[in-house]
């Protein structure tokens, strides 16, 4: 291994520069409380921070109360929600990493279940809960899947306004400190919806052909790049393909991720399918390591586009070599963090990177050099 990994190059985005390529992959919580962030959330994503993660995305964040996947999940269609919001994008920036905001709406999946309580539709027990059902919107008047609520198809109307509401939550977003905003166009979710020919039978300038269903996701784009400043990066999360050959194809997304470019948006986050389920619905084979990557390399080849590899990353050797062999700019680490939030630390020392704790959080790093000097028998968790 070389002295200078490529995973701990610094990597400047507009006039922003990361101090590594590690960057912590939005995971949903379902703990706010009317959209609003709590201790949880300051907890959750700020051991990230002191792990020593690049750039470390906030949960999917809803732009209208009806967008929220759940009643538990967070929003900032209101001013009163900057200040949970706040708190985290300080701790992360005192810590050396760079808040990111997930701004999205749920559509037809939008009022369901907490995983926990069953993951689906809500029903009885869900009520009795208190968490009551609102109608879901959508492309069309599809469900996600049989025994679902129908959404409401949204009208001209409803579509100027959701664009509205996504500039909106992005100033928000701006004024509560983040450095990087993300439009969620994958998994199921409105934006996707709307790419998407399974789900999306409009006969308007928002249905049809590719153009047409890709017009609220550019429409979107342009909106928030027109607020969030020139100096700050933008990226777009996509499901680059459905996972059946009648819906959104890697095809589709290289010409997608041409326009969003041309838009201004820098890098191109590159997951995969959930049109119809969980974020993994659809897929046809047994999920490997890295099994996402390529959709990532595709569009920065074929595109010229920064992007981000994200699914199954989970050990330092795998994304040095993803990110040696051009496959993708920034690697995504999602529920490996959840099972080791030093993750990024770790792989500085896997990797030879760091050696004697130099990069950790001072409150922490002397002690652990000390005993990795004085204790024969210590071995150091490489991660691996």
């Amino acid at each position: 291994m070389t002295s200078s990994p490529k995973l701990f190059e610094p990597m400047k985005l507009r006039e922003l520069t990361t101090r590594n390529r590690v960057v912590i992959s939005p995971m949903c919580q379902y703990s706010a409380h009317d959209g609003h962030m709590d201790d949880w959330h300051l907890v959750n994503l700020g051991r990230f921070a002191i792990g020593g993660a690049g750039i470390i995305f906030t949960e999917a964040t809803a732009v209208q109360k009806s967008g929220r996947i759940t009643h538990g999940c967070p929003g900032l269609w209101t001013d009163s929600q900057i200040a949970g919001h706040a708190r985290l994008t300080h701790f992360a920036r005192r810590n050396g990493a760079i808040p990111a905001i997930q701004l999205g709406h749920a559509g037809r999946k939008s009022g369901m279940q907490r995983p926990w309580f069953g993951n689906g539709p809500l029903n009885d027990d869900d009520f009795r809960r208190g968490d009551m059902p609102w109608t879901p919107v959508g492309p069309s008047e599809i469900p996600v899947a049989e025994g679902w609520p129908v959404p409401h198809a949204l009208t001209a109307q409803d579509i100027a306004t959701l664009i509205e509401d996504f500039k909106s939550a992005a100033q928000r977003a701006l004024v509560a400190g983040y450095q990087i905003a993300e439009i969620h166009g994958a998994h199921g979710y409105l934006v996707h919806s709307f790419l998407s020919p399974l789900s999306n039978k409009r006969t308007d300038e928002y249905g049809g052909d590719l153009a047409g269903r890709m017009r609220l996701a550019l429409q979107i784009a342009k909106a928030v790049r027109e607020v969030w400043p020139d100096n700050l990066p933008l990226f777009f999360r996509t499901s680059a393909v459905d996972g059946t050959p009648e819906g959104w194809t890697l095809d589709d997304t290289v010409v997608l991720a041409a326009e969003l470019k041309a838009l201004g948006v820098d890098v191109m986050d590159c997951s995969s399918s959930g049109i119809a389920g969980a974020a993994t619905a659809g897929l046809k084979h047994k999920r490997q390591p890295g099994f996402q990557v390529g959709y990532a390399d595709r569009v920065r080849k074929d595109v010229g586009m920064a992007t981000m590899a994200v699914g199954l990353i989970t050990h330092p050797q795998q994304a040095e070599e993803i990110l040696q062999e051009g496959s993708a700019d920034l690697i995504a680490i999602g529920r490996e963090a959840l099972v080791n939030p030093m993750w990024a630390l770790h792989a500085a020392h896997a990797l030879g990177q760091d050696t004697g704790f130099d990069t950790w959080p001072e409150q922490s790093g002397w002690w652990l050099a000390g005993r990795q000097a004085t204790s024969d028998f210590y071995q150091p968790d490489t991660a691996e």
